[in-house]
């Protein structure tokens, strides 16, 4: 298994569909903020290839929660409602 230090660094997240409740916005190069219904939930930051969960509508006060390689995981994380899934 490779170490953490042989992933690649990530890309931007594409945005969240139009009609989706949860939303997600760059909010600096490496941390997004996520917001359900219009209320932000909580930030997601980038490190490396690791997506870092923070829960709280504020940044300054927010909660590690998670950490994990999956975008999805990380929304899904500290969403009150759950993402759609792509069919495969």
């Amino acid at each position: 298994m490779p170490s953490l230090k042989e992933l690649p660094p990530r890309r931007p997240q594409p945005p969240a569909p139009d009609d989706s409740a949860i939303r997600w916005e760059r909010i600096d190069i490496d941390r997004y903020e996520v917001r359900a219904c219009g209320t932000t939930v909580g930030f997601i930051d980038v490190v490396g290839a690791v997506f870092v969960v923070l829960a709280g509508a504020r940044y300054d006060r927010a909660v590690e929660v998670l950490q994990t390689l999956d975008f999805t995981a990380a929304v899904d994380s500290i969403s009150p409602l759950p993402l759609p899934r792509a069919s495969a």
